[in-house]
């Protein structure tokens, strides 16, 4: 590496390889860091520069936007547990036979394993007994 290079953020720059806000290094697209006390911000990634007083005045915007719930999740207190906290689907209670159980997902094994589902009827709160499809079959111990 010849070492840094500093440039202004002039879009019309002929040296530019990327036309972008400022957050972005315009020579190889990767977001910079924050300005600190140094004169100049430099990209981690290519090693380009650009003078610090290019970002002097800059306003960042940010907004949340918080959508209604669908019809297919179930709402409910805190009080009756993550567990009827989530979307419902059509699955049979073997309890109560009532048609409608919410579901959640844990990480209950290593990474490299699929996520184990858990599921609650929204009639009696009971976890009927799942058995994964891997043991749909029944081993009798003598």
């Amino acid at each position: 590496m010849l070492g840094p290079r500093i440039f202004a953020m002039d879009p019309s720059a002929a040296s530019s390889s990327f036309l972008s806000d400022s957050d972005f290094c315009t020579e190889c697209g990767s977001i910079l860091p924050l300005p600190g006390a140094l004169d100049t911000v430099t990209c981690p990634r290519c090693g380009f520069s650009i003078d610090v007083r290019e970002f002097e005045g800059k306003v960042v915007e940010t907004s949340i936007v918080f959508h209604k719930l669908g019809t297919t999740a179930l709402i409910v207190s805190e009080e009756e547990g993550p567990e009827l906290q989530g979307p419902v689907i059509d699955r049979r209670c073997s309890n109560c036979g009532h048609e409608g159980m919410a579901y959640h997902t844990r990480q209950m094994r290593s990474a490299d394993e699929g996520q184990t589902v858990f599921y609650t009827c929204t009639n009696c709160s009971i976890f009927p007994p799942e058995r994964p499809a891997s043991m749909a079959y029944d081993i009798e111990v003598t």
